[in-house]
């Protein structure tokens, strides 16, 4: 098992992939606490290319709350020896100041109503810090020859939808791959607040996934998807409270109009669920 090479500095990290000179080079960008999801990601980036470059920072724009972002957990060499086992080769782990050299950026990426809806209703702000680290570090990992893709994950459907926009929007030389949510043995979607929860509360999250294999399992048959049933299942459940469940489309992220919902199911969607499973915010999706 190889060491990934550590950059903490823009001109590491443009020298170490000058250095390797990939012809394909794969990169993920992540704010740490890695886990397994994560790791899926830097499997299939290794998968698809020579060089496999992934950051790890933790982005002040993406947090409402100062005490959350003071508490995220930042757990360098543990995350360097999750990427190591998944064959990555360089990781990039900046401070603040080399991010935002100026201080916090006066000029803003907007996400506008896209970002405005769903996460971005709850966590007012957050899309708009979103995409201006990750618009910088798309800029930063580009090895501006060969092929250059960057992977995210599927579980954050709203973030994925914003990161196609904006390079669609600004014509970035990038080619976007989606990785599927990685699951438990019993179906929670894995996410670093999972570790949140008690196992009590692993449980009560476990009709997240649930109401959402109903309403896949409509849409598979072609039947009506009766979205009332799933947000039902979802309100009956203890410890759990919901604040969405939703059927989309998958490039606008607005919501099916009712008569696609009570008339037999064709054409493509998504499923979006949000919910606080005791004091812990967890988001789930589906593609149907």
């Amino acid at each position: 098992m190889k060491t990934p090479k550590i950059a903490k500095t823009r001109a590491e990290l443009k020298a170490a992939i000058a250095e390797a000179n990939p012809g394909s080079l794969g990169f993920v960008p992540t704010m740490g606490a890695l886990h397994s999801g994560h790791g899926s990601l830097f499997k299939a980036a290794r998968e698809e290319n020579e060089v496999v470059v992934i950051s790890v920072f933790v982005n002040e724009l993406q947090f409402n709350d100062a005490t959350d972002y003071a508490n995220y957990p930042r757990q360098l060499e543990a995350d360097v020896q999750l990427a190591a086992e998944a064959g990555v080769d360089i990781v990039f782990a900046p401070e603040a100041e080399e991010i935002y050299h100026a201080g916090l950026p006066l000029v803003r990426l907007n996400s506008g109503a896209l970002g405005d809806m769903y996460e971005g209703a709850s966590r007012p702000g957050h899309f708009d810090g979103m995409l201006a680290v990750v618009a910088k570090l798309l800029h930063l990992a580009d090895p501006r020859q060969g092929q250059y893709r960057a992977y995210f994950g599927q579980k954050d459907a709203q973030q994925l939808a914003l990161i196609r926009r904006m390079v669609a929007d600004l014509d970035y030389p990038v080619q976007l791959r989606s990785v599927p949510i990685v699951r438990s043995e019993k179906g929670l979607a894995l996410s670093s607040r999972n570790a949140l929860l008690s196992e009590e509360e692993k449980e009560a999250a476990l009709v997240l996934h649930r109401s959402i294999q109903l309403i896949a399992g409509r849409a598979a048959r072609n039947e009506p998807l009766y979205v009332e049933d799933a947000i039902g299942m979802c309100q009956m459940a203890p410890l759990v409270e919901l604040d969405y469940f939703v059927v989309v489309n998958p490039d606008t992220l607005q919501e099916l109009a009712f008569n696609c919902q009570d008339t037999p199911f064709t054409g493509e969607g998504l499923i979006l669920v949000a919910a606080k499973v005791g004091k812990v915010r967890l988001i789930d999706n589906q593609p149907i």
